[in-house]
């Protein structure tokens, strides 16, 4: 560890050499977690020819004033919705397009409740990572309720966050191998 930077996770060095070796481009739409995902990304030398970059959108309204969600199904479902990842996902695709129009190979997305509150009737832990892509669209759910604990609030934000950027790597570079 130099400069209180740790470094990036196995996976995460491995998924950025199938994009660069591959020529891929990917963007990352994000929620929950903050820009710890993009964050994850940027570590890796040489990134910078497949990662486009992220828009975080905290907040309900950004997902569809930035990422092009639908505004009735923010109204209806929420923000912690698979269907509301699969928007998320696609539309950061086309938010960071090039310039001559063409969309991102890849987006994706985390939305979820890091707790250790529930959100609008969302338990804690309760996350979704979309994936959209030019090999398909898929949106992971998972339960991350076991590392919420009311006593640690901070750390249980902390451990739910950490574990999403995890498992959005761990998902893309799955589904992006297989290929």
């Amino acid at each position: 560890m130099t400069g209180g930077i740790t470094p990036a996770l196995p996976q995460t060095v491995e998924l950025g050499s199938v994009l660069l070796e591959a020529g891929l481009s990917i963007g990352v739409a994000e929620s929950l977690t903050g820009g710890a995902l993009v964050a994850e990304f940027v570590k890796i030398p040489g990134i910078s020819a497949s990662l486009a970059g992220g828009i975080v959108a905290y907040r309900t309204e950004l997902k569809h004033t930035l990422l092009g969600v639908d505004e009735d199904l923010l109204a209806e479902r929420g923000p912690v919705d698979p269907d509301v990842a699969a928007a998320m996902a696609l539309g950061i695709r086309t938010a960071l397009s090039s310039e001559r129009g063409e969309r991102l190979d890849i987006g994706l997305s985390t939305t979820g409740v890091a707790g250790p509150q529930a959100q609008a009737g969302r338990a804690p832990g309760l996350v979704f990572v979309g994936i959209s892509s030019l090999f398909g669209d898929k949106v992971i759910e998972l339960d991350f309720s076991s590392l919420v604990r009311l006593d640690d609030p901070a750390g249980s934000r902390q451990r739910v966050r950490g574990a999403t950027v995890e498992a959005a790597v761990h998902n893309v570079l799955e589904m992006h191998t297989e290929h």
